[in-house]
């Protein structure tokens, strides 16, 4: 019989046992079960820990590259200086900007307009009447004042308008000033003041201005304006003409006007001046003096005591409007503005002061340098360098044992094998020189064409797409006949890329016909060649023809080495022809055809056939290709397999695309009182040929595609199609039968359609010419000074004298490399997203995503075994407690049998009794 395991004591001792420590006992047995789980999520914790740290260093290298990448950051940032800062001050320069000297030359500053009214006792004297402003070609504006204004409103009225014109109050000593100044700087800002009746509530002396006679000039002058010639004036003046007799011309006592004074100075005999009253330019009026003798003889002296019983605000212009005059790089120009802004594309710089004179009369040049930011960019750089090194380290630390001797989290992780291929493998990704224009891929796109292709000073390259002729021109390579996609060029070029293998195809001799034959032949006669040739004629010695220096352990039997240097064709004849082997060999290239090595025999017969085995090739074009694919669409790139600007491709394309027309789906869902509808892109003509198939939803349901059927391509036949599949949605065509249009069975929300079409019209095509658009020259990350450490164990190290060299001769180059299409730049950015946390399809996201859900069905089977657990756990405490009762009561019971029975059989009764 089994036992439970547990002791309970003695059964009749009446003790008991502990029911709480069995119970507890029990259940840890119970929970051995979680303890996989648990340990589990440990290691899934741990993991996640890790993903999370290194998701947060993938985040951080993609923000040190994005500031690389991005059009506006970092590599479009300009720095600049001016050589002399007290004439020309640089004050910005803008991603357009283009890094260079810039000479400039200021002959004058820019001036604003600007003037001021007379002065007033203080800018709370009340005033009264009115005035026009205008700024340049501006409209003008009337201010009149109200009875009780002052300055100040004034002052208010004007800056608060739209007239382009702000009012200033300067108050000293002498009273308050209104001034104006344009807010347009030069001439097209000049300051226009007319109609001016404004005066002030106080009384005011008429001083006189003017000017002495002189040899060639009339002594003359004006009393100060009045608001207008009806002012009640009061007072006299004393007019002296030259060393005559003064004399003094009064005013009626009940006072007069400016015409009175004229009058009043015309009929005084013998004062020897001309008086009239003039209209100023603001609109007030002054008293006009003229000597009647010119020359200092004439000269007047006037002393006025005339008073206006209020002050007129005459305006006084001080700087009219003017536009700067500069030179820059020797081209005359102007600005209205001393913030100059565009005159040299994307330079702001503020002119401070003319140039100065130099000796020879010319004005000073003040040299404007603009430079790429080259600083910051090494900065960025080497921050990028060290957060990837990071990065690598982070990972290459989950390789090995923690401090306490077990695996880290990620070892032997699938996952980090992954990231550590894709951050090597984008690393070595090469940057495309360039690119053709993209074309659409869903579209049946075929080419026609050519393109050509010379690297650095090389010779130019011709791919043609189409079928060769029977003699192939010089550097000239076909597709070939039916070969015309985008990735039919690319196989193309890369075949070219890797040079010509030279195999030997020739015929054996006859009695009447010497041996002869020839290798394949090669796009130019001076490429370099590789590898050797071995050639025998009829049974004599074989010699070997091998291109490279002779190994230092001996020459082999019968080989001739042809040393390192560049070997041709025509070195290659030479040698084999001058062998004494009983051949010739020579170089054969067709009029303008390409080239080949051809062998004649010099003996005739069987006996002199050429047996030649060629490992020969020969050197490849230097040019490679690749066909880049990204939301339908396709693009070519090319690149160079020279580095640097000597490796820069020089291309032009002649290549032309033909594409049938997509008819593309435009629909509409369904409402609660509507169905789903929508159509195709209408076609030409309802014949024209279609060809592909289109996928059909209606709701939730299951997505159907329907081919066109070949033996009735049209739209027609296409509707039909639809229609006989019985998918829940009408296929109709309209009357022209060149729009096909859809209706869900099935209204509202449910019956929306999803259609998804790749119905090409086939009759309906259309061409365009495919250009090519240089990127860059710089091929690889080691061109800025980036390689691989010395450590061996994936990071890498910066030089940044060579990336500052970089910047400094090529910055176009180095621009591309980062931000043009398909370029490094913007493939590892694409690299990182696709491997990190940021992209919910990324390799870091989608093992946390996986850890995720292996959490969740683990705690999932921890929390039903507690729920289990405590249920058995309730069950076996009222089982035990139960138990325990009985066994406690177990002694008792049986003294109670004991007696009974010794009651019933006599048991311990005294045998005398």
């Amino acid at each position: 019989m089994g036992t439970v395991g547990l002791s309970f004591g003695s059964p009749t001792s009446g003790t008991g046992f502990d029911v709480s420590s069995t119970v507890a006992s029990i259940v840890s047995n119970l929970e051995n079960v979680e303890t996989p789980w648990k340990t589990q999520l440990t290691s899934l914790q741990s993991q996640d820990t890790v993903i999370s740290s290194l998701g947060t260093l993938f985040s951080k290298l993609t923000n040190d590259l994005s500031s690389l990448t991005d059009l506006t950051g970092i590599m479009a940032q300009k720095t600049g200086g001016s050589s002399d800062t007290n004439v020309l001050e640089l004050t910005a320069a803008d991603a357009t900007a283009a890094a260079g000297t810039y000479t400039v030359q200021v002959a004058n500053l820019a001036q604003t307009s600007s003037g001021y009214f007379a002065s007033v006792p203080s800018d709370s004297t009340a005033l009264s009447g009115s005035i026009t402003l205008q700024a340049g070609t501006g409209a003008s504006q009337t201010f009149t004042l109200n009875s009780g204004d002052t300055l100040s409103d004034l002052e208010s009225d004007i800056n608060n308008s739209t007239v382009g014109i702000t009012a200033n109050i300067l108050t000293d000593s002498s009273g308050s000033r209104l001034s104006l100044t344009s807010q347009t700087s030069g001439a097209s800002g000049d300051l226009t003041v007319t109609d001016n009746s404004i005066t002030a509530a106080t009384a005011n002396t008429l001083s006189y201005s003017g000017t002495a006679g002189a040899s060639n000039t009339t002594s003359s002058g004006t009393l100060a304006p009045v608001a207008a010639t009806s002012d009640t004036l009061s007072g006299s003046i004393s007019i002296q003409v030259g060393s005559g007799q003064a004399q003094t011309v009064a005013l009626p006592t009940g006072g007069g006007t400016l015409s009175d004074l004229v009058s009043a100075i015309k009929s005084t005999t013998g004062i020897g001046v001309t008086a009239s009253v003039v209209t100023n330019s603001d609109g007030t009026s002054s008293l006009s003096l003229l000597s009647d003798t010119s020359g200092t003889d004439g000269t007047l002296t006037v002393t006025s005591s005339i008073s206006d019983t209020s002050t007129a605000l005459g305006y006084t212009s001080t700087l009219s409007g003017k536009e700067a005059n500069l030179t820059v790089n020797g081209v005359s120009v102007t600005s209205d503005s001393n913030t100059v802004t565009g005159l040299i594309k994307g330079v702001s710089f503020d002119l401070l002061a003319p140039s100065s004179t130099e000796s020879d009369g010319s004005l000073e040049t003040v040299q404007v340098v603009i430079g790429n930011d080259n600083t910051d960019i090494a900065s960025t750089v080497n921050t990028f360098v060290s957060d990837y090194n990071s990065l690598v380290s982070a990972m290459n630390a989950q390789e090995g044992n923690d401090s306490s001797g077990n695996a880290e989290p990620l070892f032997g992780s699938p996952t980090l094998s992954l990231l550590q291929q894709q951050l090597l493998g984008g690393l070595n990704l090469q940057n495309p020189n360039g690119n053709l224009d993209q074309i659409a891929t869903n579209t049946d796109t075929t080419l026609s064409g050519s393109i050509t292709v010379a690297v650095g000073s090389g010779t130019t390259q011709n791919f043609i797409i189409g079928a060769a002729p029977s003699t192939i021109p010089a550097d000239t390579f076909y597709t070939g006949a039916g070969n015309n996609t985008l990735q039919n060029l690319a196989d193309t070029i890369n075949a070219a890329a890797a040079g010509t293998t030279m195999t030997y195809t020739g015929t054996a001799g006859t009695d009447s016909l010497a041996s002869s034959g020839a290798l394949t032949a090669i796009p130019d006669a001076n490429l370099a060649l590789s590898g050797s040739i071995s050639v025998q004629v009829g049974n004599g010695t074989a010699e070997n023809f091998v291109i490279g220096s002779q190994p230092s352990t001996g020459a082999a039997a019968n080989t001739t080495y042809l040393g390192d240097d560049t070997v041709t064709l025509a070195t290659l004849a030479s040698a084999i022809s001058h062998a004494s082997l009983g051949v010739t060999a020579s170089v054969s290239t067709p009029s303008g055809g390409q080239s080949t090595l051809t062998f004649t025999s010099g003996t005739t017969g069987t006996a002199g056939t050429l047996n030649i085995t060629s490992s020969l090739n020969a050197a490849g074009t230097g040019i490679s290709a690749n066909v880049d694919t990204n939301n339908n669409q396709s693009s070519l790139s090319l690149l160079s397999q020279t580095t640097g600007s000597s490796g820069a491709l020089a291309v032009k394309s002649s290549v032309s695309t033909t594409s049938d027309t997509l008819l593309s789906y435009t629909g509409h869902a369904g409402t609660s009182t509507t169905a789903s509808y929508g159509s195709l892109t209408t076609i030409a003509n309802s014949g024209d040929a279609l060809s592909g198939s289109i996928s059909i939803q209606v709701g939730s349901g299951t997505a159907t595609t329907v081919n066109v059927d070949p033996a009735n391509a049209t739209l027609s036949g296409l509707v039909t199609a639809i229609n006989n599949a019985k998918l829940g949605v009408t296929a109709v065509a309209d009357s022209n039968g060149t729009t096909l249009s859809f209706l869900s069975g099935t209204q509202g929300t449910a019956g929306t359609l999803t259609i998804n079409s790749s119905i090409l019209d086939t009759t309906d095509t259309t061409t365009a010419s495919l250009g090519y658009t240089n990127s860059s020259d710089v091929s690889d990350l080691a061109n800025l000074g980036i390689t691989p450490s010395t450590n061996y164990d994936g990071t890498i190290s910066f030089d940044e004298t060579v990336l500052t060299s970089a910047l400094n001769s090529d910055f176009s180059g180095v621009l591309g490399f980062f931000q043009n299409l398909n370029s490094w730049g913007q493939s590892f950015t694409t690299l990182l997203n696709d491997a990190g946390t940021s992209s919910s399809t990324g390799t870091l996201a989608l093992a946390e995503t996986a850890n995720s859900n292996s959490e969740s069905t683990l705690n999932a089977n921890v929390s039903k075994e507690e729920s289990l657990i405590s249920l058995q756990q309730k069950s076996l405490t009222a089982e035990l407690n139960s138990a325990n009762e009985i066994m406690q009561e177990l002694p008792s019971q049986l003294n109670g049998i004991n007696e009974l029975y010794s009651a019933i059989t006599g048991y311990n009764s005294s045998t005398n009794g």
